[in-house]
């Protein structure tokens, strides 16, 4: 895609809520020749083809041998489509840092995509949490928590339904 091509689709994209970001990533394996490979397979074959992602282009380092493991790290532009899809690759590939470039201002969402971002998150946050309980705790203790947890969906979903009485 040329230059001028870019800036435009980057521009519209924008425009429509898109956000222009550059995420840092690392990596670190035993093997040098290991890492190379794998960012360039993260970035060019995985983040590029991540469902939201308009392009993504990224500088990968040259390994660095520290104590006992190598090192990497990649510094990738990304375009995205909205505010959900660069929220969903921070859950997804856990970049090191996101720096968000353009829009430089304001950046608007309309009140349902507002709520379905924090629906969403609650959701990722309650998979995260449960798969760590169910990691680390007893049997017992797992489930005491199982039925925390559920008492307390349940009152969600009864505070939610009286706010939209209101």
């Amino acid at each position: 895609m040329a230059k001028s091509e870019l800036d435009e689709v980057t521009r519209r994209t924008i425009e429509n809520g898109g956000i222009l970001a550059k995420a840092y990533f690392d990596m670190h394996s035993e093997k040098e020749e290991d890492l190379q490979p794998l960012m360039t397979d993260m970035i060019s074959n995985r983040l590029l083809k991540f469902p939201g992602v308009v392009y993504c282009a990224g500088e990968i380092a040259e390994p660095l041998k520290v104590d006992n493991l190598y090192t990497t790290n990649a510094v990738v532009t990304i375009l995205v489509k909205d505010l959900w899809t660069l929220l969903n690759i921070s859950f997804n590939f856990v970049p090191a840092g996101i720096e968000v470039l353009k829009p430089d201002k304001e950046y608007y969402l309309k009140h349902n995509d507002l709520q379905a971002i924090m629906i969403n998150i609650a959701q990722i946050s309650a998979q995260f949490s449960e798969y760590i309980l169910g990691n680390v705790l007893s049997k017992e203790d797992y489930e005491k928590v199982k039925q925390d947890m559920a008492r307390r969906e349940e009152l969600g979903k009864k505070l939610i339904g009286e706010g939209k009485q209101e």
